[in-house]
């Protein structure tokens, strides 16, 4: 038994036009074959991705709120000019800069269109081969216990703990990494931004959602009604939902 994470899901009041920012900015496309609107790779829309942890856009009513999100991409790049060319495009695609309290960095903090903040890293060598998502990072207080319960959430590698940070992986060696990253401060709204995970074809969705409540997470209701998939917490309060297999 085991999940996987699968996409992003992002809120947003024009979940098309940020669809499109986020498209151009990964150099994917944008599709929308519903409700939603998907970010891939091209090539026509595969769900899920094999490689990729993709994005969602949900079309909701309210306006994100000046609290920073505790979910942000980091976006990797190849070189110094490469760094400098991607923020120039994406301020030119709506970006705007973005202050966190992140001072004197060698990266660059920006926010998409509806004010979802993220990062556009300078090289690292350990994001050479994630494709243009280097990492979804996690705000959290407790990046050990973070790691327990991830680690068994889902199935992929950790390669790092410490008391400051948490890194998984896909096994595959392939796609961004999860990073938990120790944060002053709680979480006071609901979350903007959070992780979809899916069970493998031949698991069971509500036997996966039982291991995961054994695990520490908690039901979660957000007025989603009756749905398919599930709406659970993780220890510390981070929404994520467990979808179903189609």
């Amino acid at each position: 038994m085991a999940l996987r994470p699968v996409q992003v899901n992002m809120k947003a009041r024009d979940g098309l036009a940020v669809g499109r920012f986020w498209a151009e900015a990964l150099g994917w496309n944008a599709y929308s074959p519903g409700v939603t609107t998907y970010v891939g790779p091209g090539g026509g829309l595969v769900w899920p991705d094999p490689v990729a942890v993709c994005i969602d856009l949900v079309p909701v009513p309210e306006p994100k709120t000046m609290t920073k999100n505790r979910m942000h991409l980091d976006l990797a790049t190849t070189s110094a000019a490469h760094q400098a060319e991607l923020v120039a495009r994406l301020e030119a695609l709506g970006a705007t800069p973005a202050h966190v309290g992140q001072g004197d960095v060698p990266w660059t903090v920006l926010a998409d269109p509806e004010g979802n903040e993220f990062c556009v890293l300078e090289p690292r060598e350990i994001y050479r081969d994630t494709g243009p998502i280097a990492a979804v990072v996690v705000d959290c207080a407790d990046p050990r216990s973070m790691a327990r319960f991830w680690g068994e959430a889902v199935d992929w590698i950790l390669h790092e703990v410490t008391g400051d940070n948490a890194v998984l992986r896909s096994a595959r060696g392939t796609g961004p990494y999860l990073e938990f990253i120790r944060t002053p401060g709680a979480k006071t709204v609901p979350d903007r931004v959070h992780l979809d995970l899916l069970p493998y074809p031949g698991d069971d969705e509500a036997a996966e959602v039982a291991r995961l409540r054994a695990l520490g997470a908690t039901d979660l209701d957000v007025g989603q009604g009756d749905v398919p998939w599930t709406c659970l917490a993780d220890p510390e309060g981070h929404e994520f939902c467990v979808l179903a297999l189609s």
